[in-house]
Parts: structure tokens; C-alpha cells; sequence
């Protein structure tokens, strides 16, 4: 099991998988806007999206859980 963690504080502004949905090494699970920047947080490994934490528009601060994969 993987926590995809936040690496810094921003707002969700894009989810990019569903729940149940495979995902692979290194896939973008939900993009972060900060300073006006985009940053994708990615899965680590290879698994199926057990849960997603977040909705599109919250605000998250670094190491918050955002999905977890199995």
C-alpha cells in the first residue's frame, strides 16, 4: 500500500484518476496549483486507486495523504 503525499501546499486542481482506475509508475493521480504553478503529484508504483483523500478546489499543506494505491 502507497500514500501519495502531497509535496507542498497548494489547492487541488485537477484530478487526474478514478477510484478503482489502475495506475502506473510515476503516473500523475492529481495536480497541484501553487503560485500560480502546476504541480503533478505522481504514484511511486504501480497499483489500483483504493481511495481518493481530496476533491478538486481543497487545499492541501505538504504530506497530507491524497490517494492511497494498493
Amino acid at each position: 500500500m502507497q500514500e501519495v503525499k502531497a509535496s507542498m501546499a497548494g489547492s487541488v486542481w485537477k484530478i487526474t484518476v478514478n477510484k478503482g482506475e489502475s495506475v502506473e509508475e510515476d503516473q500523475d493521480i492529481v495536480i497541484l496549483e501553487s503560485m500560480k504553478m502546476e504541480i503533478p503529484i505522481a504514484s511511486e508504483e504501480a497499483g489500483t486507486v483504493k481511495e481518493i483523500k481530496v476533491a478538486e478546489g481543497d487545499f492541501v499543506n505538504e504530506g497530507d495523504v491524497i490517494a492511497i494505491i494498493e
